[in-house]
């Protein structure tokens, strides 16, 4: 029996894939968590072994909740369902560790299959993801000018993403400027269209 997290904070996409994954007689769900947060405490009480994990989640995301479980849980495999499959984020799950990636769109046998093989040891990219993210290039961006520009896209000012990533007000800017000069962008909001339509934020 492969014994399996579920973390998403969408309640309602949470149970559903439950559901789905319950009616395999070989996955068992034996937690679910509705914050990255959450998903760490989870994994360490439970001991899983696979976490399936929302890209998107206040707490901690899906990437930074799979690096903690990593290493909390040496046992215990991460997979990233997302409706955000741009090829930054693929190559930055790869980098921690990560052992699936698939979007949210795949279908339950799929994702069950999926599950076997991170399981067993293996790997499972969603074949159109791994080609784009093929395609999209190495991003010329620092991780952490990816996280500025990604904080700066969704609207938060310089002063409110200093507080979300715990850098000075001056540090950010530096960033965000360093990121829009790599990218040729004229500025800041340019430089975002450029990333996102590169797929590296």
């Amino acid at each position: 029996m492969i014994r399996v997290l579920l973390a998403d904070d969408e309640n309602l996409v949470r149970s559903a894939i439950a559901g789905l994954l319950e009616l395999q007689d070989d996955l068992l769900v034996v937690a679910q968590a509705a914050s990255g947060t959450e998903a760490i405490a989870m994994a360490a009480k439970e001991l899983p072994d696979v976490a399936v994990l929302d890209l998107q989640m206040p707490g901690a995301d899906g990437l930074a909740a799979a690096a903690r479980i990593h290493a909390d849980v040496p046992g215990c495999a991460t997979m990233v369902l997302t409706s955000h499959g741009r090829p930054g984020y693929l190559k930055r799950a790869l980098e921690i560790g990560v052992r699936g990636f698939l979007p949210k769109t795949s279908s339950g046998a799929v994702l069950a299959a999926a599950i076997r093989t991170v399981a067993g040891g293996g790997r499972y990219v969603d074949p159109e993801l791994a080609a784009d993210a093929i395609a999209a290039g190495e991003s010329p961006l620092t991780p952490r000018e990816s996280d500025v520009l990604e904080l700066a896209a969704d609207g938060a000012t310089i002063e409110e993403i200093a507080v979300r990533i715990s850098l000075s007000p001056g540090t950010v800017r530096n960033h965000l400027s360093s990121a829009t000069g790599k990218l040729g962008a004229q500025n800041r909001h340019e430089a975002v269209a450029t990333a996102r339509r590169s797929g590296w934020i």
